[in-house]
């Protein structure tokens, strides 16, 4: 397990690293450690400015090979890409985190709270798009569907799942109607303490079909009484399509 001043020691590296490299012009300070939320289990987030004249791919590769032979790379992981930025999550030997996204020159700026310019010239902030309610509401009853086959077709594991997927987009409408933020579960612990107890108690104690299903019409129920609170007629639809008295009724959609 990494130590708190080990964090702090690499952070310190890796900005006095893109201070001296031509093909960085610029860097900031994002996340926990920017918004003054850092604690005990908090990774280093940060955003680098590309000069205008680098060639991306072989900065990424260069910055890969050094932080591998300073700190011990255990793995890496691209994920997806927004706007041609790339953002690459190493895995330390010592389990800790470091994300470090590659902004094109002309797209590194502010997108949400929490950016602490370090050095360089920032464009003009923007703010990234706020997650709908509209994608968690159909995401969940596509899934509350394929628990719902699953189930009556005895595929014990594909139901679990599925019941765990359709409570992440209950999770995720929660959060929207309580101003909160669900991406990666950061807020969800904030929920007040009724919507977590139904959460609780929507979870299945067993892999049974029997208590597969006990969870299933939980959720469902909840599900649809989240829904009732960003639209109401579009609840009223959805009850009739997955309530109680489509119970039992099997699927002829595959997964």
């Amino acid at each position: 397990m990494f130590e708190i001043a080990e964090r702090v020691q690499i952070r310190d590296e890796l900005i006095a690293a893109a201070r001296q490299d031509a093909d960085i012009a610029g860097a900031a300070v994002v996340g926990s450690a920017a918004r003054g939320a850092e604690d005990r289990w908090s990774d280093i987030d940060l955003v680098l400015q590309l000069a205008p004249d680098a060639d991306e791919p072989p900065v990424v590769a260069r910055w890969t090979r050094s932080i591998d032979d300073k700190y011990g790379v255990a793995d890496t992981l691209d994920v997806a890409s927004r706007e041609g930025v790339r953002y690459r999550v190493f895995l330390l030997g010592s389990s800790l985190q470091v994300d470090l996204s590659f902004w094109p020159h002309e797209l590194f700026r502010a997108t949400e709270d929490g950016f602490q310019l370090v050095f360089g010239k920032a464009n003009e902030p923007t703010s990234a798009a706020e997650p709908g309610s509209e994608q968690a509401i159909g995401m969940a009853w596509l899934y509350a569907l394929h628990a719902r086959s699953a189930i009556a077709r005895g595929r014990t594991w594909q139901a679990v799942l599925m019941l765990d997927d359709l409570r992440n987009q209950i999770i995720t409408s929660e959060c929207l109607r309580h101003g909160l933020n669900p991406w990666h579960g950061r807020e969800v612990d904030r929920l007040p303490a009724p919507v977590l107890e139904r959460l609780r108690d929507g979870r299945a104690a067993s892999v049974s079909l029997t208590e597969l299903e006990r969870s299933r019409l939980a959720l469902l129920q909840h599900y649809l009484a989240a829904v009732a609170h960003h639209d109401a007629e579009r609840a009223i639809a959805l009850r009739r399509a997955l309530g109680p008295a489509q119970r039992g009724a099997g699927g002829t959609t595959n997964c």
